[in-house]
């Protein structure tokens, strides 16, 4: 076979590696997709977003009847519900570990899928144990839903926990509404870079005091 017949010979395969490159997505190319999806998806939900300056002078509220989220270390925030006022409810202690039992949805808001759920069963609760050292929160979780990415609790999850107040009462449990990015997500969405959507009550186990 002579040089020019393996030239041509070469070129279907050369074409194929061509669009392959073309394809393929850098990192770079995935975070502006993300943040792409992440301002869509903030557009199409009617979120109204407040600055932490404002949210602060609100006591640290977010006005659910406006649809306000706040945007707190790269994830937008929404507080549901906060027990602040009620009797038995406290924030975490420094120096503190507690079980908490969570209910959520995670939602892919890059694929429009569902991933996991159990928020409307009061019988099957994620468990997890977070700590407050020097301010700074960290997790595990201890069985679940969750554990199938893992033991660590995504960043993302330990956002609310400054401004929320703890309870057992199920009724008066705090809620959050979240928009975590991949680099505060879980171990699945930092390798795939995508973006996810949660509702999410945290309930302090049996060990809990007011």
């Amino acid at each position: 076979m002579n040089k020019k017949s393996v030239f041509w010979g070469l070129l279907p395969l050369m074409a194929l590696l061509f669009m392959a490159c073309e394809d393929e997505k850098t990192y770079s190319d995935m975070k502006e997709h993300e943040r792409k999806v992440v301002k869509d998806f903030i557009r199409e939900q009617g979120i109204n977003v407040i600055s932490y300056e404002q949210f602060v002078a609100q006591d640290s509220v977010t006005d659910v009847e406006r649809n306000e989220y706040v945007l707190v270390d790269d994830v937008y925030m929404q507080i549901v519900r906060n027990p602040k006022d009620i009797v038995g409810a406290r924030q975490m202690y420094d120096g503190e570990t507690l079980e908490i039992l969570t209910r959520f949805i995670e939602y892919n808001i890059s694929s429009g899928d569902t991933i996991f759920g159990n928020i409307y069963d009061s019988d099957n609760a994620d468990e997890m144990r977070i700590s407050l050292n020097s301010g700074s929160y960290t997790g595990t979780f201890v069985k679940g839903y969750m554990t199938a990415y893992g033991n660590a609790v995504p960043t993302g999850w330990l956002t609310p926990f400054p401004y929320i107040w703890l309870i057992r009462r199920q009724s008066q449990l705090a809620k959050v509404r979240l928009i975590v990015p991949h680099t505060k997500g879980t171990s699945s969405a930092a390798s795939y870079v995508f973006p996810c959507y949660y509702e999410i009550t945290y309930q302090p186990g049996k060990g809990f005091q007011p």
